[in-house]
């Protein structure tokens, strides 16, 4: 190939990357920030319980996530509304309310969960959980008063490179690839399919799916103005995401299928302090990256709260609005933002029994959630030449489905634990 020739294709391929990184964002943010403080304690148990056997469920959940966030996101380019609106012009407004408040709810629970993870990561180092709350509220009350979308975007993006940190930790326990390979590719299930395996599969599942982010990426596409022609971008921009989540997952189940099998994991902060005893590095990056995970899913729940609202009540709801232009959408933000700090502030709050409670609540949001999102795809008066096609049914409604039919069932264990004994 000439000089001119490779200088040409240098530039295209230049152009096209230059092109997706002016594009991505929401599907990286979103699935990134779905490994948020609880999805880092379910990966740290399920490693620490059954070494690397789970490692294949994973790797089987990078499509099933795709296939739904792919949806949410074509759906917020060609409507140009959130989820929550759509819901409500779709289904009217029992529906709408329905979907609203129970969503409005469990951000809440979810975003006090956050900093449950954030301050018991940061207490590892020596930092008080009061000081912790107000940096993290500083820190978030900065990046939305600036007024641009872009700007925001960018900083979560720096936040979700931090989530990486958990690679070089699986490299420093010096895993055995072979082991990896052997129990942990090839479908098995370790000890026999029972009660305390099936809610580890759902714990997973849960950690890769949840309603907030649904309602999340689909405003965060509509506020980032993307249009049809960038469809194809963000179908990238998602299967980036859903790849990376999944990637780091796995290796935060290598670092304690390693070193910690067959110890009891109650949370990742106590995951941390035991990795420390053996590598303080690794456990050390162990906490700086429940700490990351824990604000990039409080970045994103408090906004999906708030985005939502805005739709509803048709007030100004956009990050490229200053504070005085929507005030309605700023106040809320902070309000959610501040409520859910103080509650990990507050001596004996029921803090477990918050977290319980986030899955039940989850529980009852995405079927709803995902049954919409299908019959919103198959409008054709409204999607177009953007409809469902009969293939993305058909795969979308068995993800669905299966989903749907898992999340209820693992509902009843959480209630329930003796159910599937």
């Amino acid at each position: 190939m000439s000089l001119s020739k490779l200088y040409y294709e240098y530039r295209r391929i230049w152009k096209a990357v230059r092109l997706f990184l002016i594009i991505s964002g929401p599907g990286i943010v979103v699935m990134v920030a779905d490994n948020d403080a609880g999805g880092i304690t379910t990966y740290a148990a399920t490693g620490a319980k059954y070494g690397y056997g789970l490692i294949w469920f994973l790797l089987i959940l990078v499509p099933i996530a795709y296939y739904v966030q792919e949806m949410t996101m074509r759906l917020g380019v060609v409507t140009k509304r959130g989820h929550a609106e759509a819901v409500f012009m779709g289904f009217g407004s029992f529906w709408g309310w329905f979907s609203l408040l129970d969503l409005i709810l469990l951000n809440w629970l979810t975003l006090v969960t956050e900093f449950i993870g954030m301050t018991a990561a940061l207490e590892i180092f020596g930092v008080p959980p009061y000081l912790t709350v107000l940096a993290v509220c500083s820190l978030m009350s900065i990046m939305v008063i600036h007024g641009r979308y872009w700007t925001w975007e960018k900083i979560s993006l720096f936040f979700c490179a931090i989530n990486l940190i958990y690679i070089p930790g699986a490299f420093i326990v010096k895993p055995s690839v072979s082991e990896i390979i052997h129990t942990g590719i090839i479908p098995n299930l370790p000890g026999g399919f029972g009660n305390e395996l099936f809610f580890y599969l759902m714990a997973n599942i849960g950690t890769t799916i949840a309603p907030w982010m649904i309602y999340f990426q689909q405003s965060a596409v509509v506020d980032k103005g993307m249009k049809e022609k960038d469809i194809p971008w963000g179908r990238t921009d998602t299967l980036f995401g859903a790849v990376l989540t999944v990637v780091v997952a796995v290796f935060i189940i290598i670092v304690t299928g390693t070193v910690l099998r067959g110890v009891e994991i109650e949370s990742a902060a106590q995951a941390s302090v035991m990795l420390m005893k053996t590598n303080e590095y690794v456990g050390a990056f162990m906490a700086i990256g429940l700490f990351d995970a824990g604000l990039l899913g409080a970045i994103c729940i408090s906004l999906a709260s708030s985005w939502a609202f805005g739709e509803v009540f048709g007030w100004a709801h956009s990050l490229n609005y200053k504070i005085k232009e929507a005030p309605w959408f700023y106040g809320n933000y902070f309000i959610t933002l501040f409520s859910a700090g103080l509650v990990v502030l507050i001596p004996k709050a029921p803090l477990v029994l918050i977290t319980l409670f986030v899955q039940v609540v989850a529980v009852t949001l995405l079927p709803a959630a995902l049954v919409f999102l299908i019959l919103l795809l198959n409008d054709k008066k409204t999607m177009g030449e953007y409809t469902n096609t009969l293939w993305q049914n058909l795969i979308c409604t068995t993800i669905s489905v299966g989903i749907i039919i898992l999340s209820t069932l693992y509902g009843v264990t959480i209630l329930f634990p003796d159910a599937f004994n």
